[in-house]
């Protein structure tokens, strides 16, 4: 996933989880969303895990977000959904958004960020797609 970002805060997290949308059913009257897979990128480390670098706050960056690697069959009627958040606590650490040492932090903030959706930043997904075989039934 790659996006275009900016935010007030000196550090802060992107995360990103795809899901397949159920669509409703007798079983599930509402249908069901189910996530497929995950990633987030503490943008301190957004060129190198060796040599993090705060952001300045407004500047646009752009991020590559790695998804864990997935395989799924939407079946007809499956909608495929994006969501893009700044925290995914409890399943990741939570970040302070301060710019304070890993582990040595002692105030919080709250970040506001921006994610850009224009022809000049175009953040976007990119996923792979298997033709479907002629001799199934899906």
């Amino acid at each position: 996933m790659r996006l275009w970002i900016a935010s007030d805060a000196p550090d802060t997290d992107l995360t990103a989880k795809l899901i397949d949308l159920y669509p409703p059913s007798a079983d599930l009257p509402h249908g069901y969303a189910m996530n497929l897979t995950e990633g987030l990128l503490r943008v301190r480390y957004r060129d190198s895990w060796e040599r993090p670098a705060l952001m300045t706050p407004g500047e646009v960056y752009a991020i590559t977000i790695e998804l864990f690697p997935v395989a799924n069959l939407f079946r007809r009627g499956h909608r495929l959904r994006l969501d893009i958040s700044s925290s995914n606590f409890p399943h990741f650490d939570v970040n302070p958004n301060s710019g304070e040492p890993e582990g040595e932090w002692r105030q919080s903030r709250i970040a506001r960020n921006r994610v850009f959706v224009e022809a000049a930043r175009p953040s976007h997904i990119l996923l792979p797609v298997i033709p479907r075989n002629a001799n199934t039934d899906v």
